[in-house]
This record gives C-alpha cells, structure tokens and sequence, in this order.
C-alpha cells in the first residue's frame, strides 16, 4: 500500500510538473521558429525579395504566418528601437548608437546579412541616353545646378536610397528644387515612364521582380549604367558586375531579429540565410552572399538514343 501511495504521488507529482510547464508555454505563446504569426517591418526599396521568401516559408511551413509591412527606412528602423516590431528587413546595419539604445534595454539584435542589392539610376525610355557618371548626380545633389540632370525622383524623403544618396554626396539635405518624392518605387518608376529627362533613384529589386501590374511600365524604362567616381568604365546593376564588386552603387540586405527568444523570427532568418532562401535570392536578380551550390551528374560516356 505505501508502495502504491508513493508511484501514486510521483504519477501526480509529474503530471502537475507536465501541466505547468505546457501552462508557461502556452503564456508565452505557441510561436516556435517554424510555427506562429510575425509582423515584419521591410524597407519597401526591397519589398519583392521579402514577398518571395515569405511565400516559399509559408508554402513549406504551413504553421508560419508572416505579415510584411513595408516601411521607409527611418520608419523600419523607429519601430524596431521602440520595440513597436520585433524583426526587420533593412538596407543597412544598425549603428553603433543604435546597438547602445538596444543594450540599455537588454536586447541582443541577432543581425544576419542575407543578399546584395543595388540602387539603380532609370530614365524613361524616349532618352536614348542610358549611361550615366555618378559624380554628375552627386553634383547635383550637392546643388549645382550645371549638371544636366533635369530632375531626381526618390520614393519617399526617409527611405534608404535618399539616406545613401545624401550619404555619398556627404550632404545633411537634398537640394530643394528639381528633386521630386514619392512614397514607393513603383510610383517614381511610372512617373519616370511618364516625364522625359526625369532620373528614378529606386531598389533595383523592384526592376528585377516587377509586380504583375508593373510589368508593362518598366518595360517602359532603361536602367543606366553607372560610371564610378574612381573609373573610366561604366557598371549596371546586374548579378555579374556585383559579384565582381564592380557596381559603384550595391549595398548589402539584413535582416535583423530582436525577439530575443528562440521565435519564428529566427526560423525565418535562418530559412533567407539557408540553401533555399539563397537559391530565391539567386533567382531574383539580386546577389545572395552565399551562393547555392549545384550538383552535377558527370558520365564517362554519352547516353545512346535508346537508352
């Protein structure tokens, strides 16, 4: 009897332990890394890529619920210092001032870089001219007005192309005339479209991955090749001239994940930084920082026709 009391109490005894431990769980959630629902902040400059990755995650992990929210970069980045999301896509690294803010609250970013991307000069189609010297831009936005640009269209007055552009002229402010802004890429593509002599500074990701609706307007559109402030050659935004380090205007993707526990958002930045999330990056135009390997069948002898 006292045999049977104690199994008894040890039955009890686990069963509580099981209870409260599946009870923490469920406070916490039933978020793991490949199960749950993520709101993710994405620079709009490379909205695409993230779509894709998305849909081939969710495709493959039916449990993964991931909502994209595309956001300038000023606002990507607000949202993730005032904790208002959790994981973001960005075209930059955080800073140093920007870790210390995460620090003092005692969160770790787990940052993964997971493609390069461009920003690419467009012009309407009418122009036959399709080359371009980056110091003429960079003139014109230090504001000479000699340059022979008509006007610069950026997507919104926050994004990230507006910060690397302002960045490479080293300027704090875009010239106040003759620089007209949007809110998406695809807006400034079908405006440049539309108004000869007009220069689109946009994601070359949205040139690369045209939605359905945009794929007849950036048809009416050509990418400039880009001469470098230390070349005499001129560079597009293509796979090969950014692997060669050749293209004076790239710049690396991350994704960055502040949840500090083991969520979807890790599941998701292991999945972009994976085979198969580099093989989507691979096929979308962009340059995956690890590139997929292939696997060839090599025979001694040819197949016969009948074989």
């Amino acid at each position: 009897m006292l045999k049977y009391s104690k199994f008894l109490g040890l039955v009890v005894f686990v069963f509580l332990f099981v209870m409260c431990n599946q009870k923490s769980k469920n406070e916490s959630g039933k978020e793991t890394i490949l199960k749950g629902s993520l709101d993710i902040a994405v620079d709009e400059t490379v909205k695409p890529i993230v779509d894709d990755q998305v849909a081939v995650f969710e495709g493959t992990y039916y449990g993964a619920r991931i909502n994209v929210k595309p956001e300038s970069e000023a606002e990507v980045i607000n949202d993730l210092l005032n904790q208002k999301t959790k994981v973001a896509v960005t075209a930059r690294n955080l800073s140093q001032e920007e870790l210390a803010r995460f620090e003092k609250s005692k969160i770790k970013p787990r940052v993964t870089p997971f493609a390069t991307d461009a920003i690419a000069f467009i012009k309407s189609k009418n122009n036959n001219d399709t080359l371009i010297a980056l110091k003429t831009v960079i003139d014109f936005m230090q504001g000479n007005s000699n340059t022979g640009i008509k006007g610069l269209v950026f997507d919104n007055p926050n994004s990230s192309t507006v910060r690397f552009m302002k960045e490479l002229a080293k300027v704090k402010n875009v010239p106040s005339q003759n620089v007209f802004s949007f809110k998406t890429n695809e807006e400034v593509i079908k405006f440049v479209s539309e108004n000869d002599g007009m220069i689109g500074v946009v994601g070359v990701n949205w040139l690369s991955q045209p939605s359905p609706s945009m794929v007849d307007i950036v048809k009416k559109i050509n990418v400039l090749s880009v001469k470098g402030l230390n070349s005499n050659e001129y560079y597009s935004p293509t796979q090969n001239d950014l692997a060669e380090v050749k293209y004076p205007l790239a710049r690396e993707l991350f994704i960055i994940n502040c949840q500090g526990y083991n969520g979807l958002g890790m599941g998701f930045g292991s999945f972009i930084a994976g085979d198969i999330g580099q093989r989507i990056v691979l096929k979308s135009g962009l340059l995956p920082i690890k590139t997929p390997g292939r696997k060839l069948q090599i025979r001694n002898e040819l197949l016969k026709d009948n074989e």
